[in-house]
């Protein structure tokens, strides 16, 4: 017998804002066939497939499936609450997210709970972790390889100059992980042998922007592929660089020259020649700037969001791409924490709208090592995108005006969505 055709959905009369920072289109029917956009074309003429469901648009604008590149599904495991904010992710108009390093025997499993649609939940891309030695005191470790020794498992490697980097890099790929991430407390010679043993495996490689001793332009000059926390590239600036991840000393900003520092305009042309993206996690600072103002007695994190956002100004005019990642789930019931993050790169970093979505679409699936199949709505890739009753370009609160998201061709309609509710999060 032979395969049974696809169903054929048009999504007629829609604006468009595909992705790829080009203005919005107005008319374009998008025809999907199966789990792909089979055609993005005018709706001039279209004669639409007698077979097809056809969805009419017409004063509602389309863009492409919201990526997080920033976010941690299970330290520790916690399937429930993964589940639940997942599924909030779905329906808030994210069809991706890049996992950035947790327990993966419990992020596989929702990966390919999610790739099934047996959940409603986003596809996700994670990391297996590799760091020196004096990492792996940190509590998270225990609780993210649990029933292996500390820096054992093949998602939680500690690295040393002993290392077997091929055996590592293997083990870590045997995992389903699309990307190393280079976490602390490693050298340059050993960021650079894993970076190079990683690509030569067809793994991409993530990192935190200092690695500590390694300063960022030692980890750029890595090869890595990503970089998160626009904050740690500061150290750059520093006459001494902190001996260790676990010196959690702030950056110094009052070495940072302004409006634009001159060591951070080096940093960012030797990034935008490689074309190193930057994970901002800028909204994360800016939050955590506002909760220190409330109660002086919290915490620092290693930058203010005043600075984080100036750093991240300063990027953004230099050409570097910068993808849109959380690193928190945020406790909203209603709406994923990434909106945040594109509000902020709107609102406070000063990108338009349309720039802005680029950030959290095309750009978070090149970081994901995912451009080929989505992050922009092109013919061959697939149907992942949000259908809007509002113009995010005319203000970007709009992106929260969802009627329905599509991934892989399949809908969920945001009155479907049931919220959050907090014995879905909290904590085992």
């Amino acid at each position: 017998m032979g395969a049974l055709a696809a169903p054929v959905t048009v999504y007629r009369n829609a604006r468009l804002i595909d992705g790829t920072g080009a203005p919005a289109r107005a008319g374009i029917d998008i025809v999907v066939e199966g789990e792909r956009i089979v055609s993005v074309a005018p709706d001039v003429g279209f004669t639409v497939p007698a077979d097809a469901t056809v969805i009419d648009l017409s004063g509602q604008t389309i863009i492409p499936g919201l990526i997080d590149s920033h976010v941690h599904l299970a330290t520790p495991p916690n399937r429930r609450q993964a589940e639940a904010i997942l599924r909030r992710n779905l329906y808030g108009g994210v069809t991706a997210v890049r996992d950035m390093a947790d327990d993966d025997r419990a992020v596989a499993e929702l990966a390919r709970a999610s790739r099934q649609a047996e959940i409603a939940a986003p596809d996700i891309y994670f990391a297996a972790l590799m760091a020196g030695p004096p990492f792996f005191a940190d509590p998270r470790v225990s609780a993210a390889g649990k029933g292996w020794a500390a820096g054992a498992a093949p998602w939680l490697q500690a690295i040393d100059d002993k290392t077997n980097i091929h055996e590592a890099v293997t083990l870590a790929r045997g995992t389903g992980a699309t990307a190393i991430k280079i976490y602390a407390d490693l050298p340059p010679h050993l960021i650079d042998a894993i970076t190079a043993e990683a690509h030569r495996q067809r793994l991409l490689v993530w990192a935190h922007s200092s690695v500590f001793p390694t300063r960022p332009a030692e980890v750029i000059a890595a090869g890595v592929d990503a970089v998160s926390h626009i904050c740690y590239l500061a150290y750059q600036a520093e006459p001494v660089m902190l001996a260790s991840y676990e010196d959690h000393t702030p950056v110094n900003e009052d070495l940072l020259k302004r409006p634009n520092d001159p060591v951070m305009a080096g940093l960012f042309a030797a990034m935008l020649k490689r074309g190193t993206i930057v994970d901002a996690t800028g909204s994360l600072f800016v939050q955590a700037e506002a909760a220190r103002k409330a109660d002086p007695k919290r915490k620092p994190l290693r930058c203010t969001g005043t600075t984080t956002t100036r750093l991240a100004a300063q990027a953004w005019h230099a050409g570097v791409p910068i993808s849109a990642g959380t690193d928190y789930p945020g406790d909203d019931p209603l709406w994923p924490s990434v909106h945040q993050e594109i509000f902020w790169l709107v609102r406070d970093v000063g990108m338009s709208p349309i720039e802005a979505i680029r950030s959290a679409t095309l750009i978070g699936a090149r970081a994901a090592g995912q451009e080929r199949d989505m992050g922009s709505i092109v013919p061959g890739k697939l149907a992942n995108f949000v259908v809007l009753t509002r113009d995010p370009s005319a203000d970007i609160a709009n992106i929260r005006s969802i009627a329905l998201t599509v991934k892989r061709g399949r809908t969920y309609k945001r009155a479907d969505y049931v919220p959050v509710r907090p014995d879905e999060v909290k904590d085992e």
